[in-house]
């Protein structure tokens, strides 16, 4: 009997595919994995993009990440849900701080 790959595998196959380091694997996979945990363990095909502009304003507010790591947050969650998902997001608008708003502009 052949299981499909655990949701996590898949994200790593999907990093795999385009060449990323094994570094951005790690990464990627672990923002993912924090991502899962914040929501509650949800599954990811429950979840839409409200979830995780949710995630993103949590870190820019809540855990005050600087803009950089918010940055690499959202380029791994886009790349989890499209890639391990196969959804394609829309493009996110974060809550920022005052600080993250000047450095994104």
């Amino acid at each position: 009997m052949n299981n499909p790959p655990k949701l996590l595998n898949r994200v790593r196959e999907c990093i795999r595919a385009k060449h990323y380091s094994i570094r951005t694997e790690n990464s990627y996979v672990d923002w993912a994995r924090r991502f899962i945990l914040f929501h509650g363990n949800r599954h990811p095909k429950e979840m839409g993009v409200s979830e995780v502009e949710a995630f993103l304003t949590y870190l820019a507010i809540e855990r005050n990440v600087a803009a950089f790591t918010q940055g690499q947050a959202k380029a791994a969650l886009a790349v989890f849900v499209s890639g391990s998902m196969n959804i394609d997001l829309p493009p996110i608008c974060c809550r920022m701080t005052p600080f993250l708003l000047l450095a994104f502009q």
